[in-house]
């Protein structure tokens, strides 16, 4: 009788073991990053913003040297071998971001200048085009502005409502509301995979089949998961994904929206000039298929090929094991923060990524990152630019610290050795 039940268990696919980064590899890895190795105050530099940036190992500040040192030309408008050696090296890093995020094809990747103006972009294109008048458009309250004023705004310009889906007080999205907001009215989803303020992790494939289920669409804000997970776009199947490369160890002035290459075809350009023009006459203008369509005038071009080693420094680390690795170090720095009583944590979802927020009895946000600071120690103190979710839990700011595969757990003992000074002065 037994049988049936070893044959189930048997035949069920067995989940990859990964192994997280060891403490002696971060440390090694750390040496990669000169920016590291600083004193600041006289305190040995503890870098905690990953979330808002991430620092730059040498070889990414070497790629770009090199190319304004010698290599610097245009792509795709020059014959001589600088701009044809810096076209193929600038195409060669959308083939490694494809690969990276398991993209169906590099046609699907545009270059952006972040995630801001990824979302931008198909708000002015997709939105403008498919959105009408009595259509709702779906994100969540825990969304940071970046994918909530455009949504917003597009909105207000076509007469549209944005539906917003509430979080429980642990921070986690409340599925029950989000499943009854989704209903045949809306017409585009727009969510954050990692909340930038709480660190939950959205359950973002069961979402796109849903919304799926209704053929509704289904925009990825990644700006938090990207740089610290595998992310595999076909799996998901989700319809937009966007990201910053300064988050993910490049440039800044560099970022990524992918694209179902049907909703690329379908949409119209965002902007125009450049190599997005296939031909132009003073009566009529054609435009190029995606990529190119999406990507008017000369690009950063530095930036983009900067980012493509990026890429492929994380990739030969492994983002899986960066994952697990900052997995860890959440669990040790929430226990070790657990122990300071004036300690309150924000965003207490079970499944969260390495962003950890709080706030302290009797002390301001700001002044806990300013006091930290004389300690060394670098952490966000503000609203995270996700202003609704501080008015949800009915605050003014929060204090974070977000991890990177470079921090090791003397960084947190130094950060609640810090707080616990804070703690003495306020107290």
């Amino acid at each position: 009788m037994a049988q049936p039940v070893l044959d189930e268990i048997s035949s069920s696919p067995v989940p990859p073991v990964i192994s997280p980064l060891t403490e002696a590899e971060a440390l090694r890895l750390r040496e990669d990053f000169p920016v590291l190795r600083q004193q600041v105050h006289g305190k040995p530099l503890v870098y905690l913003d990953n979330a808002a940036t991430t620092q730059k190992p040498q070889v990414v500040i070497d790629r770009i040297t090199n190319y304004y040192a010698h290599e610097n030309g245009t792509v795709r408008r020059g014959v001589y071998k600088l701009s044809e050696q810096s076209t193929r090296d600038f195409d060669a890093t959308r083939v490694k971001v494809a690969q990276m995020l398991n993209a169906a094809s590099p046609s699907e990747i545009i270059f952006t200048r972040g995630t801001t103006e990824a979302i931008n972009l198909v708000a002015a294109t997709y939105g403008r085009t498919f959105i009408q008048a009595g259509d709702e458009i779906l994100i969540s309250a825990m969304e940071h502005h970046a994918n909530l004023v455009p949504w917003q705004q597009l909105c207000l310009e076509k007469g549209a409502t944005l539906q917003v889906a509430p979080i429980t007080d642990a921070g986690e999205l409340d599925m029950a509301e989000f499943d009854r907001l989704l209903t045949d009215k809306v017409k585009f989803v727009a969510i954050g995979h990692v909340s930038n303020a709480l660190g939950t992790v959205n359950p973002i494939k069961a979402i796109i089949e849903k919304a799926h289920a209704l053929n509704i669409p289904v925009l990825v804000d990644g700006a938090q998961s990207a740089p610290h997970m595998a992310v595999d776009l076909q799996a998901l199947d989700c319809d937009f994904f966007a990201f910053s490369g300064h988050k993910l160890y490049g440039p800044t002035g560099v970022g990524v929206l992918y694209g179902k290459m049907k909703h690329l075809e379908a949409m119209p350009p965002y902007q125009f000039g450049g190599d997005m023009i296939y031909s132009v006459s003073f009566e009529k203008t054609t435009f190029a298929k995606p990529p190119a369509k999406f990507e008017a005038g000369t690009p950063a071009i530095a930036e983009v090929i900067a980012l493509g080693t990026a890429v492929d420094y994380v990739t030969a680390i492994g983002l899986d094991r960066i994952g697990a690795y900052e997995n860890e170090l959440l669990t040790y720095a929430t226990a070790r923060m657990l122990e300071i009583p004036e300690v309150r944590l924000i965003g207490t979802a079970p499944e969260k990524a390495g962003i950890l927020s709080f706030v302290l009895q009797g002390a301001h946000p700001h002044d806990i990152g300013t006091i930290l600071d004389r300690e060394g120690i670098a952490l966000r103190a503000g609203h995270h630019c996700a202003q609704p979710i501080m008015q949800r839990f009915g605050l003014p700011a929060t204090a974070r610290a977000s991890f990177s595969f470079y921090n090791t757990r003397d960084d947190i003992d130094a950060l609640v050795q810090a707080v616990k000074v804070v703690v003495k002065l306020f107290n």
